[in-house]
């Protein structure tokens, strides 16, 4: 079973649709041990609570310095057995010994079909705002593995998702999220979760 931390700062939407997937059995053989939040009025709190599984907030602005930070981070993680983190919504850089540490074993959801829209400065609404802007016709989302770089780990799956006339921001972002984010995220779990997925030479095989 794998044990999971999920990592937010917001409403929660991805953290939801995890909830829910292991619910179903869309995800099989994997658990959600933890989950932190940077910010203590997050929605994602509630969510996380109503399904019974633990919480925690650190906030890196109410820490002593970074490096108080990065301890609290990885005390936490490493008290509630977590084998995978998965970014859902989560607006702090982790620290680098994170990183190091938990190597091919963090991932994150991004809105855009990377390498278009992302890095830094692209989240968000921002992202869909850019696109629209750019007069793309398909955009989409992108679960990939975290490392050093920004949006710029390995990538595990994509799913694309038309741009439709009069989209707005707010109009995209919402398609992108139920017909892309809340489906790819899960299924990248749980490819995980069943020993589905290697990396080799920063490519991202599928079994």
């Amino acid at each position: 079973m794998l044990n999971i931390t999920v990592l937010v700062s917001g409403g929660g939407t991805n953290l939801q649709a995890i909830i829910d997937a292991i619910k179903s059995g869309t995800i099989s053989n994997a658990k959600i041990s933890l989950v932190i939040s940077s910010r203590k009025d997050a929605y994602a709190l509630k969510r996380a609570e109503d399904a019974g599984i633990g919480t925690m907030v650190i906030s890196r602005k109410e820490c002593a310095d970074s490096s108080d930070y990065e301890n609290k981070m990885l005390e936490a993680l490493k008290a509630a057995g977590t084998e995978l983190i998965v970014l859902a919504g989560f607006m702090t850089v982790l620290p680098e010994s994170m990183i190091n540490e938990y190597e091919n074993r963090i991932i994150n959801i991004h809105p855009s079909l990377i390498p278009s829209f992302c890095g830094k400065g692209y989240y968000g609404l921002k992202v869909h705002e850019e696109a629209l802007k750019r007069g793309v016709k398909l955009t989409g989302a992108t679960v990939h593995f975290v490392d050093k770089g920004c949006d710029t780990g390995p990538i595990i799956i994509q799913k694309a998702v038309e741009v439709e006339d009069g989209d707005t921001p707010e109009i995209l972002q919402k398609r992108v999220m139920e017909q892309a984010e809340w489906k790819i995220l899960p299924k990248a779990i749980d490819l995980i979760a069943n020993g589905k997925v290697t990396v080799r030479d920063e490519k991202v095989f599928i079994m």
